[in-house]
């Protein structure tokens, strides 16, 4: 838990230091929201359709833009040798690592999701399900994120691969997620929608940052 809270601590620092970055991110997912209304027009009703669907998808997008970061700084400077080299099980830096983006990528979305959700026109329950979808679905995007960020490490194009690679696996993730929203504005239960976000989570979290460490073993070699 030293070693955990260390990584996690260090990743935080680095990531406030190069706070730029991560508001290119931010300000990414804000856009890719906001220029929706301009292509479709401003009919209320069609906005209010598709727009927990918008929200995940800018979310999905603003989510990969900020992966190829997760280990490339490490990677360039050596730590990523070093903490292999340990003694410490890699699953615990590892998961150290994702739980670090997640705060600096994921949770800044859930909270500025909301503020969107309005342009779109979206009723207090509607926001409330889809802060609550997000919430669970962000965290799988930057554990099944890492693997693809794992595998592609250091390599020419690695964007492009890691966006091919991890795209497919983000589908379930943004149909869950926007369903939930759909299902509550059109007065059906959620719970269906709620329990498979939450188990993909657990199933995540669970094989993630093993085979994470994996792949960043290979990349190494």
């Amino acid at each position: 838990m030293n070693l955990f809270f260390a990584v996690l601590r260090r990743d935080l620092l680095l990531a406030w230091r190069n706070r730029a970055d991560l508001l290119v991110a931010l300000s990414f997912f804000v856009v890719v929201a906001s220029l929706f209304p301009f292509g479709i027009g401003a009919d209320p009703d069609r906005l209010h359709a598709i727009g927990a669907g918008v929200v995940w998808v800018a979310a999905l997008l603003a989510s990969l833009l900020a992966l190829p970061r997760m280990f490339g700084q490490d990677h360039d400077n050596g730590v990523l040798e070093q903490l292999l080299l340990s003694a410490e099980p890699p699953v615990t830096w590892v998961l150290a690592k994702i739980l670090a983006h997640w705060l600096v990528t994921g949770a800044p979305l859930v909270l500025v999701a909301p503020l969107l959700a309005m342009m779109y026109g979206l009723h207090e329950g509607e926001i409330a399900v889809l802060i609550a979808t997000l919430a669970l679905g962000t965290p799988v995007l930057s554990l099944v994120g890492a693997i693809g960020a794992a595998l592609t490490l250091g390599l020419r194009s690695a964007g492009s691969l890691l966006a091919l690679l991890v795209l497919p696996l983000f589908v379930p993730v943004l149909v869950f997620g926007a369903s939930a929203v759909d299902a509550y504005a059109g007065g059906m239960g959620i719970e269906v929608h709620v329990l498979l976000m939450g188990a993909g989570l657990l199933a995540a979290l669970a094989l993630a940052p093993f085979a994470c460490a994996a792949a960043l073993r290979l990349a190494l070699e």
